[in-house]
């Protein structure tokens, strides 16, 4: 059950109370004050701390995670372009590149620029 919390409308003081999710979340103490509910950024965060030069923390961070091919390819698409910030090209892609290109005698990826 999720901990709730509310605040003493005139002492400001606080208490976390366990509530269930359907129940009505109201509080009121043995005098008959109702206390006023206090809500809370959520702190929910995406982990971005993935090296983007690490094939195998690539898979350890999204390996686990549920989700579409759709966010994957956009997840490593992030990495990609973090890789050109900090070299100024992506070795990852580069080496691609080469790899199509040699099985392909020779001919180009179609978004190959150099």
């Amino acid at each position: 059950m999720p901990l709730y919390t509310y605040e003493h409308p005139e002492t400001e003081e606080t208490i976390d109370i366990m509530q269930g999710m359907n129940d009505e979340h109201v509080y009121v103490d043995k005098e008959g004050t109702q206390w006023k509910r206090v809500f809370y950024s959520p702190e929910a965060s995406i982990d971005s701390s993935i090296d983007p030069f690490s094939n195998q923390a690539f898979k350890d961070k999204t390996g686990s995670v549920k989700g579409t091919v759709g966010e994957m390819m956009d997840r490593s698409k992030e990495m990609s372009q973090r890789r050109k910030d900090k070299l100024g090209y992506d070795p990852v892609q580069q080496k691609y590149f080469k790899e199509y290109s040699d099985k392909r005698r020779g001919v180009k990826h179609p978004l190959d620029k150099s």
